[in-house]
């Protein structure tokens, strides 16, 4: 199958191995990865900050960046859930919405695309250690991603997956909301790693690098004996060993 891979801004500045993680597994499950080094931020940042017409803008670059005619795959289900949920209203009343209901069935997280489009649930992953999965706030309930991790990860020898309490509560990130309210984003934090280190887990694992990225932070201020992981870079440990060139 050939893909187009969007890699979010903030994927590509600061967890460049993440991506080409990503693309590696896409490649082992047989797809044809096109990559347009053109790509940049799909507007969300801007959208939430009530920056609609700068979020326009970089809405209008995102249809020129992708065809729209094959499947569109993201490692972040908080940006292709923002390009299949609020492009409607940038774009209400413009010329370009036809063009974009054309490419919004397209738009795919990655483990949705990996367990419900090519359906694989065993990618013969291994990695070794106890680890917890954070279910992030946009993935679950602005994207609708549910079981597709936790069969992914299910099927990785060699981990131990728990899960802790409240898995599915905010972590604190929320882009601009862990500036403008610091207070209650670290307590967030604080509390969604002591879940964590309460059912012994040597490592968070989620889709979503920012929330990761929120967490991390935490950690390393504090300390900590604990991880955070993107899914990707547990499931590109193969039985055929790493999916390096």
């Amino acid at each position: 199958m050939e893909i187009d891979l969007f890699i979010p801004c903030f994927i590509d500045q600061l967890y460049p191995d993440t991506g080409w993680n990503v693309v590696k597994i896409l490649e082992h499950l047989g797809c044809q990865v096109n990559y347009n080094p053109q790509q940049t931020c799909c507007g969300q940042a801007a959208y939430n900050g009530g920056h609609w017409d700068v979020a326009r803008e970089l809405a209008i670059k995102f249809l020129g960046d992708f065809p729209g005619n094959r499947p569109i795959v993201s490692p972040s289900a908080s940006c292709a859930g923002f390009v299949k949920n609020n492009y409607d209203q940038l774009f209400e009343g413009t010329i370009y919405l036809n063009g974009y209901r054309r490419m919004q069935p397209q738009v795919y997280e990655l483990t949705d695309f990996i367990v419900n489009v090519l359906q694989v649930k065993d990618m013969g992953a291994w990695f070794n250690g106890r680890a917890t999965y954070h279910e992030a706030c946009a993935a679950l309930r602005e994207y609708g991603l549910s079981t597709e991790p936790y069969e992914l990860l299910s099927h990785v020898r060699g981990l131990e997956l728990v899960k802790m309490p409240e898995s599915d509560t905010c972590c604190g990130f929320g882009g601009t909301f862990s500036i403008k309210h610091e207070p209650i984003s670290t307590a967030l934090a604080e509390k969604k790693v002591e879940n964590a280190l309460s059912v012994k887990a040597d490592y968070i694992i989620s889709t979503e690098l920012s929330c990761l990225m929120h967490l991390d932070a935490y950690i390393r201020k504090h300390r900590l004996g604990i991880r955070c992981m993107h899914i990707a870079d547990v499931l590109v440990n193969t039985d055929q060993g790493l999916l390096f060139h």
